[in-house]
Parts: C-alpha cells; sequence; structure tokens
C-alpha cells in the first residue's frame, strides 16, 4: 500500500482526486487538505510516499512545496503527481523530479496510468536500496565508465538505459543530455549493475525499471525512447510487469 495525500484549493478538484485514490486498491488515503500549509503541519505527523499536488494555491504554490520537499527537509522525501488547469508548467516539473503531471481534467484511467507509474518507482527504488544495501556499501551505488584515458563516474540512479553499439556502449542518464561512451560489451555492464533495479530487454538494451514510462506487447518506453523487447528477454520483463500488474 503507498500512503498519499491530495492537496488542491478546487473542493470539487480534491473531492474528484479523492474519490480516485479511494477507488484504488493500492492506494491508502491519508488526507486531503485545501492548502499546501495545512498539509505540511500534517506531514510531521503521517507517513506518506505520494502527494497529489495542484500548482496554483493562494498561500504557497505547489511547485513550491516540491522544491521545499526536494531540499531534504523530511527524512523521507514523498513522491508528487501534479494536478493542474495549466499545461506550461510541464517542464518545470520535470526539474523538480515529478513523477506525472495530470492535466485537468482527467479521468480515471489517466489517473490510475500516473499512480501506478509512483508505484512502480516507489517499489523499484526500494529494490534498489535493499540491493546496495546487502552487495555494496551506499557510496558504491554507481559504476566507473572508461571513456578513452578518463574514468567517468555514473550513479546507478541517474541511468536511464544503456545501449550497444557493435563494439562500444552508451549510457543514458538523467544527468547529462549526452550518453557516456565507452568501448566495453553490455554483458560487462550488465554484471555491474544491481540485478532487480536493471533488466536486460533486448540484446543490445538495458533499462532502468524505475525510468520505465509505458510497456506494450512489443516495446517499453524510457521517456520519448521505444525500445523492442527481444524474445529471449520477453520472460524476465513478463515476471517483472506480473509483479506490478491490477
Amino acid at each position: 500500500m503507498v500512503n498519499c495525500i491530495a492537496i488542491d484549493d478546487e473542493p470539487l478538484a480534491l473531492s474528484l482526486v479523492c474519490t480516485f485514490i479511494e477507488q484504488t486498491p493500492f492506494l491508502r488515503l491519508k488526507g486531503c487538505y485545501g492548502n499546501v500549509t495545512a498539509a505540511f503541519q500534517a506531514l510531521n505527523d503521517i507517513d506518506v510516499q505520494l502527494i497529489f499536488l495542484d500548482i496554483q494555491m493562494p498561500d504557497i504554490s505547489g511547485m513550491q512545496m516540491a522544491r521545499i520537499l526536494g531540499a531534504g527537509h523530511m527524512p523521507v522525501r514523498p513522491r508528487i503527481i501534479f494536478t493542474t488547469a495549466y499545461n506550461h508548467y510541464a517542464i518545470e516539473s520535470y526539474k523538480v523530479d515529478a513523477v506525472d503531471y495530470l492535466l485537468k481534467p482527467f479521468n480515471y484511467d489517466e489517473f490510475l496510468r500516473a499512480a501506478n507509474k509512483a508505484r512502480l518507482g516507489l517499489e523499484i527504488s526500494g529494490s534498489a536500496r535493499s540491493v546496495t544495501t546487502l552487495a555494496n556499501p551506499p557510496e558504491q551505488g554507481y559504476l566507473f565508465v572508461k571513456v578513452e584515458h578518463q574514468l567517468v563516474k555514473v550513479a546507478f540512479g541517474d541511468v536511464r538505459y544503456v545501449e550497444a553499439c557493435r563494439d562500444y556502449i552508451k549510457v543514458f542518464t538523467t544527468a547529462n543530455d549526452k550518453p557516456v561512451m565507452s568501448l566495453a560489451t553490455l554483458k560487462s555492464v550488465e554484471e555491474k549493475l544491481p540485478a532487480g533495479v536493471f533488466l536486460r530487454v533486448h540484446k543490445s538494451f538495458i533499462v532502468s525499471l524505475a525510468k520505465i514510462d509505458m510497456i506494450t506487447k512489443s516495446s517499453v518506453h524510457v521517456g520519448n525512447v521505444v525500445i523492442t523487447i527481444g524474445n529471449q528477454y520477453r520472460e524476465g520483463l513478463r515476471q517483472f510487469i506480473d509483479k506490478w500488474t491490477v
């Protein structure tokens, strides 16, 4: 179960989100608030993993709240799904690492897709912490990629996917627009990435499970990148899907 709250200064919009939360089996509603100040007070007393957050509000905006949470003022940072009538905040929402951006009016199917994405991210990040704790000291949650005569440090949490291109591999991350390229094999990278956090879905691709936005019968989507699922990797991906499908 994912503990969540909803924040919106519009009573009808707040009521709708709370209704959607209550009818979603894996979500547990812990509170509904008409302003950010009241929500912050509640966060001191309740355990919350996910916040459905309106952006334009009279006291403190949802974007300001997201920045405050991102500054590390809480022991555990809740994930955020923005719910707003304004599409011009979309780019800014990525800068505060929002899980998703629901544009009003949205229906339950759209709400559920965003909620599933948040749940997946929470579970995968929990798996990543477990793997790091068991297999490596916390400071070793990264790998070094040899680039010409240098070693470039790449954090596991920044990796979106890794692509093999003949004798090279490209490591695509959230930290840089350009991939990190190295003369290496995909197998050598796969052996160094934590199992349960990364999955090989094609002979030429390894993906971060937390960065997957959508899965179809033949492909996985990581942002705007569509990666074909190789036949020999379908079973591993199916087992992953079965765990988190409702």
